[in-house]
């Protein structure tokens, strides 16, 4: 029976088929045997040439166009990378800063304290540490300051407050928590004195001002001495040291005159403590005193 035209024409066109692969990996295995061995020598040096002559301009212009692109990526990359480190210097700008306003206020804290511990050893009195938390008049008063430490600590009326300086004031009144303490500088707070030098003893007066205007005014029992500028004068003591233990600085004479209508002399006291800038204070307490605080003990040690 005769073959049918259609597939004779179909075998025929795999034949051919068939005839170009084989004719195609020939030409493969021949051009990777040639290149081999690459370099000047090798037969498909010129055509590399060509095909470089031909796409290297088109790459090099694709590069060129495509680098404007991807920098901006790289940009936005690196002013986040900038932002975060400028963020960071910032803060730790702001953290010094801080810790060198802080570091002068802890300095003066820590000789305030220092300055307590040595006139707790000085005077040979226990201290209750407490910190003024407020400025304000109370009763009639007009010169007065809250502390933080009150009967809890071991503060009851009539104890003697003072800092570093010399001498601050009386505790008034107390809660559990609080006090208040009247100041010397106040018109109605009246301090028994003692000249250092004369060792002449009188009585000292507020005339009420704060800062550079708190004065104090002298006037001693012994109506015809008179108090020299410059000398110092400490608290006379009180019976039982209530309200004023002895030997606690007050201040120096700066100035003094004659009252022509009392016949005396009177002299201006500068104090020793500025009541402008108070901060931490002592409480003189009985030694062994119960406190919720620390105290400072006679020996300037802390309980």
């Amino acid at each position: 029976m005769p073959r049918r035209p259609d597939a004779f024409d179909e075998r025929a066109a795999r034949s051919r088929l068939r005839s170009r692969m084989i004719a195609l990996v020939l030409a493969c295995l021949t051009l990777m045997t040639l290149d081999h061995h690459p370099g000047p020598g090798s037969p498909l040096e010129p055509a590399r040439d060509a095909m470089g002559s031909v796409f290297g301009p088109v790459e090099s212009g694709t590069s060129s166009a495509i680098r404007p692109v991807t920098a901006i990526g790289n940009w936005f990359t690196t002013r986040r990378r900038m932002q975060d480190d400028i963020a960071e210097l910032q803060s730790e700008n702001s953290r010094l800063k801080a810790q060198q306003a802080t570091s002068q206020y802890q300095r003066n804290q820590l000789a305030e304290y220092q300055g307590l511990t040595s006139a707790a050893d000085t005077l040979r009195q226990a201290l209750v540490p407490a910190h003024v938390v407020a400025y304000g008049p109370a009763q009639s008063f007009s010169r007065t300051v809250t502390i933080d430490a009150g009967s809890a600590a071991g503060v009851a009326p009539d104890q003697t407050v003072l800092n570093d300086d010399g001498l601050v004031g009386r505790v008034l009144r107390v809660t559990r928590t609080t006090a208040t303490v009247l100041l010397i500088v106040d018109t109605e707070s009246v301090v028994g004195g003692r000249v250092g030098a004369s060792m002449k003893v009188g009585f000292l007066t507020g005339r009420g001002g704060l800062g550079d205007h708190g004065t104090l005014e002298l006037q001693l029992v012994d109506q015809a001495a008179a108090p020299a500028e410059g000398d110092t004068v400490v608290t006379w003591g009180s019976k039982d040291g209530a309200p004023y233990v002895s030997g606690v600085p007050i201040g120096r004479v700066t100035a003094v005159y004659a009252s022509l209508r009392e016949s005396s002399q009177r002299a201006v006291i500068s104090p020793y403590v500025d009541f402008g800038a108070l901060d931490l204070v002592g409480v003189v307490v009985p030694s062994g005193t119960h406190s919720d605080r620390g105290l400072i003990e006679a020996d300037g040690t802390l309980r």
